[in-house]
């Protein structure tokens, strides 16, 4: 590489910060035509500001020291900003009618059943939810593993494998925006575990516009993973983004990063961390079983897209 060509890479924003810069815009055209539906407009816009500012800053600071350590600062900066920007899919979708219904019905028609409401009761023992509570809050850990084994042992894709994640979460942020769909521990708890437990689905329209308490999940609750289950829905959870789910999405792309880092080691460790996402995502009560199939789907769609994309250009 010419030393043109790296000092352009070190002043150019990267391929992923774009990403981050045009799902900003295209929220921001949806707040311009929804404004005076929204319940907190001006802390909306304030907080695309200061998203803006820190990359901006993060930016800066590279160019000033364009070195690894920098490097990564600036892409873990980045996946920081993943916090603000998950809830802020409540903020946006629930000025639209709520589609649980649709989606419950549909698992109805599908299963027979609504397998996340009677998931913990076929399997009620203790151990079993600290396994499913475990397989939950594993999501950050294989995030964060996987950019640090790119990192440490192929950092010349290091570029390229974070793209690929963080680009994978704009990817479903597009859609949660778009479609309002909270999954079971919000819309059972509105409509009464009785009466989807007897296959009724009312439509609730506008009801999450002004609502959003959810079901405490089911399980050993007084069990550590449990707990740690406890303190990331207080954190961050809003009812949004249950279809199609992101965490069996998204740990799909991290799981397909580790296989094309043909480390046996990496991949098998990591493997039933994901396994266990899969079905805890349904035990929780955090999604229907076809959020997680379409999260799986989606996760094998998304990372080849973005795998074909980063191919096309020199991603920086």
């Amino acid at each position: 590489m010419s030393a043109n060509s790296q000092r352009t890479k070190v002043k150019s924003i990267w391929t992923a910060e774009w990403v981050i810069i045009g799902y900003i815009a295209f929220t921001l055209i949806l707040m311009a035509c929804w404004w005076n539906q929204l319940v907190h407009p001006f802390e909306m816009l304030w907080g695309r500001l200061r998203i803006l500012c820190i990359i901006a800053g993060l930016w800066a600071l590279y160019r000033w020291r364009p070195c690894k350590l920098t490097r990564l600062i600036r892409v873990t900066g980045l996946m920081l900003l993943l916090s603000w920007f998950y809830p802020d899919t409540y903020e946006v979708n629930r000025v639209l009618p709520n589609l649980d219904h649709v989606f419950a019905n549909w698992e109805q028609q599908l299963f027979g059943c609504q397998p996340s409401l009677l998931f913990s009761q076929v399997c009620p023992w203790g151990w079993f939810s600290e396994l499913m509570c475990l397989g939950y809050v594993s999501y950050f850990p294989l995030m964060v593993t996987i950019l640090l084994y790119y990192f440490f042992q192929r950092y010349e894709e290091f570029g390229t494998a974070s793209f690929i994640l963080l680009s994978s979460f704009f990817a479903y942020y597009v859609v949660f925006v778009l479609l309002p769909v909270t999954g079971p521990q919000f819309y059972y708890l509105a409509v009464g575990t009785d009466k989807i437990a007897a296959g009724i689905f009312p439509d609730l329209g506008n009801w999450f516009l002004t609502h959003s308490e959810r079901m405490a999940a089911p399980g050993w609750s007084d069990g550590f993973w449990y707990h740690m289950l406890d303190i990331t829905h207080d954190a961050g959870e809003r009812p949004t983004a249950a279809f199609p789910s992101s965490h069996v999405g998204v740990t799909t792309v991290i799981m397909l990063l580790a296989l094309h880092t043909r480390s046996k080691v990496l991949t098998f460790s990591m493997l039933p961390f994901y396994l266990l996402m899969c079905f805890s995502t349904v035990y929780i009560y955090a999604h229907y079983a076809i959020d997680a199939i379409a999260g799986l789907l989606t996760g094998i769609l998304v990372y080849g897209v973005l795998k074909l994309w980063a191919k096309k250009m020199e991603l920086r």
